[in-house]
């Protein structure tokens, strides 16, 4: 964002990273995919870079108050600064948080999630899946992120990116507005499990095996952190795979 301020230009949208996304080493592969849509429909689009904190969610979900109104305001005098009026973000927590959290502190901003702006790109023709990976009849199972799904009602959107790759989609048990957490939410990802009978991980991941699925499709990165645990503690890791709607628009239109 500062070197295209720099040279007098305003981007059409700020890509919001997110520490997972800049971090996380199979997080930064979904932020990869993300540009690369970006670059290949023709959307001019910038990141803050080191000038991009947390944005205080893991805090105030751990019950900081304090440390997230601080976090919080220190990136509302940076978007604020280059004047920011648009952001996509590839985090729902993220995008809760800058959406429906930062106003009240000041910031007012039109956030989206990136699998709302790719069914807008579907929409518009701007994405056509051909020339990569053909998803025609694959089973694919969704499973909804609680900041994305019931925090925000965005239910839509990644199934229908996932209905025009003409793939199986076939719903876990507990979906939509009755999903399921994947049990990294409100700063769970952050601390080891309370005693219980069952981590909420395999729990989920069980629902899931039960639709017999070849893929399994995320929107969040901590949910595909908890799902890929959830993968592997069934030892299915050679059968299903676990990736992003990102990730699956990225090979379904040949953006390698």
């Amino acid at each position: 964002m500062a070197e295209m301020v720099a040279k007098g230009e305003t981007p059409d949208i700020l890509f919001w990273v997110g520490c997972a996304g800049s971090f996380d080493e199979r997080a930064q592969r979904i932020t990869r995919d993300i540009c690369k849509i970006l670059v290949h429909v023709g959307i001019k689009y910038a990141i803050l870079g080191t000038e991009e904190s947390c944005t205080g969610d893991p805090a105030k979900r751990g019950g900081n108050e304090f440390l997230f109104q601080m976090q919080a305001m220190m990136n509302i005098q940076v978007l604020d600064g280059y004047e920011i009026k648009k952001i996509v973000t590839a985090c729902p927590h993220c995008f809760n948080t800058i959406k429906n959290e930062y106003p009240a502190l000041g910031g007012h901003y039109e956030v989206i999630h990136h699998t709302q702006l790719i069914q807008q790109l579907i929409d518009e023709g701007k994405l056509k899946a051909k020339g990569g990976e053909s998803f025609k009849g694959r089973r694919i199972t969704y499973h909804d992120p609680c900041y994305l799904g019931r925090g925000n009602g965005v239910f839509e959107a990644p199934r229908q990116t996932l209905e025009s790759l003409d793939a199986q989609l076939t719903e876990m048990k507990r979906c939509r507005s009755n999903g399921l957490c994947c049990g990294a939410g409100g700063a769970q990802m952050f601390k080891e499990p309370e005693n219980g009978k069952k981590d909420i991980h395999v729990e989920r991941i069980e629902e899931a095996m039960a639709t017999k699925p070849e893929i399994i499709a995320a929107g969040c990165p901590f949910c595909m952190t908890m799902l890929r645990d959830g993968v592997k503690a069934k030892e299915k890791e050679q059968e299903v795979q676990v990736l992003d709607i990102a990730e699956i628009t990225a090979r379904a239109n040949g953006l390698f």
